[in-house]
């Protein structure tokens, strides 16, 4: 046999070079290192975040699915200066640890968003947790802890990298098929190592493997596809940042071009050979533009349909049976990834179903997280609301949503009656959470705060964590651990 054609199949011999860190990775690793958060706007902004994800998470605890992966992964395990988990007596590991807390947040998808995709909270994971374990270091050999200002820097940097990177990196489309949260992995794994005292170097080593990891398929956020994994695959990608981190401390090696190695890199093997990259330099913008999911726990493209359709709701409630057609004019985008028909099997499915939330805000007036449940589904009159509604896309909706200086969200929601007559078109541009409408939003933010506060704690220690967040100057100088310790229930 002649091994003529076997040679020829073999690969091309290259040069045994490492090559120089790819570009990207030392720019997020020199902004990480070197960028020092001043702006007053960017701290107000973090503190009303971290307000929203506390509450977001004493939330998720009225939900069993969410309870059960609580804890120790093995029980009983004790931990040296462990860190704290919001709402818990669990003193955990902080790659647990940072696995709890965002599993909390952003179990019900409420916690904040960004106008380009994702969930910048679902950082707060490892942030919370390796500050609070650091702090709790510190004290015990002698040295003070970490200030809530540290978390707040932290914070800040962690939202810019993820934010950043989705302007430029759609990956959750298809024929990519990677959940968004591969971002959240690669800012928990810069700002992690950094905070634990990586060098500049080590930092790129731990995101080099964050790229190496890539991320889950997107599968289990689609249609009849959706499950409950969409509500911890933040958690998932959080901690992971944590444990690359602790690796690249031990002295575990980077793999300098994991971006833009020919043919096995990132970019050739899941981007088609083009770049993951970033246009906009790193520096405070996204935390001072984040938007809050203030009235809806659903997905951030059906939050100004679900407004527009509760303003339409008392026009409709006395004649849901009268009712022809509804027509939702939203995005490309939002068409494409939430108008969803036919069977949803689940909550998760439904909280990411266009035409479910418009149903549900037409016929109550309100969304609730209780709305998704299997109970509340099986009122019939949802469904067959659902089946008359229509989604069509408006250009200029979709020019808006993908130009960056307006960063528009818009629908709007019109209801069409059997005897002709109509409601009139309601359109919403911005979510009320939108930067643009704080001075509206921010006193609705603070009420779902106070809200969601009581739900997990006594009224004594509600009134002193209402007390601590109402001062930004106590707050931010509270030792981290300090702050810790007043969310914990024991």
């Amino acid at each position: 046999m002649s091994t003529k054609s076997n040679a020829s199949q073999q690969p091309s011999v290259t040069l045994n070079v490492r090559p120089a860190p790819d570009a990207l990775l030392v720019d997020i690793a020199r902004y990480v290192d070197e960028f020092k958060v001043t702006k007053r706007a960017a701290f107000e902004s973090a503190r009303l975040c971290l307000m929203d994800a506390v509450g977001c998470a004493m939330q998720a605890f009225e939900v069993p699915e969410c309870a059960k992966l609580l804890g120790p992964v093995v029980p009983g395990t004790v931990v040296p200066h462990g860190a704290r988990v919001p709402g818990t007596s669990f003193r955990l590991d902080p790659v647990k640890a940072a696995f709890d807390t965002s599993c909390l947040v952003r179990w019900l998808d409420f916690n904040d968003t960004w106008w380009a995709g994702g969930h910048p909270s679902d950082n707060l994971g490892a942030i919370l947790a390796v500050a609070d374990h650091l702090s709790r270091l510190r004290v015990a050999n002698g040295r003070a802890a970490l200030k809530m200002r540290d978390v707040y820097a932290a914070m800040t940097k962690a939202y810019e990298i993820q934010g950043a990177l989705a302007v430029d990196n759609a990956l959750d489309v298809p024929g990519i098929g990677i959940d968004s949260t591969f971002l959240v992995k690669i800012a928990s794994t810069a700002i992690a190592t950094h905070m634990l005292g990586g060098t500049r170097d080590e930092i790129v080593n731990a995101l080099s493997n964050a790229v190496i990891d890539t991320q889950s398929l997107n599968l289990y956020r689609l249609g009849v596809h959706a499950g409950s994994r969409k509500s911890w695959a933040a958690a998932d990608a959080t901690s992971r940042g944590v444990q690359l981190a602790l690796l690249a401390l031990r002295g575990e090696m980077g793999y300098p071009s994991a971006l833009s190695a020919p043919r096995w890199g990132f970019n050739d093997v899941r981007l088609g050979g083009k770049p993951f990259r970033c246009s906009q330099p790193f520096g405070t913008q996204v935390i001072e533009r984040v938007q809050f999911k203030i009235a809806f726990p659903a997905q951030r493209h059906s939050q100004t349909a679900a407004e527009a359709a509760t303003r339409i709701h008392p026009q409709v409630r006395d004649r849901l049976g009268e009712i022809a057609r509804v027509v939702v004019t939203t995005h490309g985008l939002a068409k494409s990834k939430i108008a969803v028909t036919g069977l949803l099997p689940n909550y998760a499915a439904r909280d990411h179903c266009l035409q479910y939330i418009v149903a549900v805000a037409l016929i109550h007036g309100e969304i609730t997280t209780a709305s998704y449940t299997d109970g509340f589904a099986a009122d019939p009159r949802i469904d067959a609301l659902r089946e008359k509604i229509e989604v069509v896309e408006d250009p200029a909706y979709t020019r808006d949503y993908y130009d960056t200086s307006k960063c528009a969200n818009p629908n709007a929601v019109q209801a069409f009656f059997k005897d002709g007559s109509r409601t009139g078109k309601i359109a919403v541009t911005y979510l009320l959470g939108d930067h643009r409408r704080r001075a509206e939003g921010i006193p609705l933010l603070k009420a779902k705060f106070r809200s969601n506060l009581g739900r997990r704690f006594a009224a004594k220690q509600q009134a002193a964590i209402l007390a601590l967040f109402g001062d930004p100057q106590r707050l931010e100088a509270t030792p981290v651990n300090e702050f810790m310790d007043a969310l914990s229930t024991s």
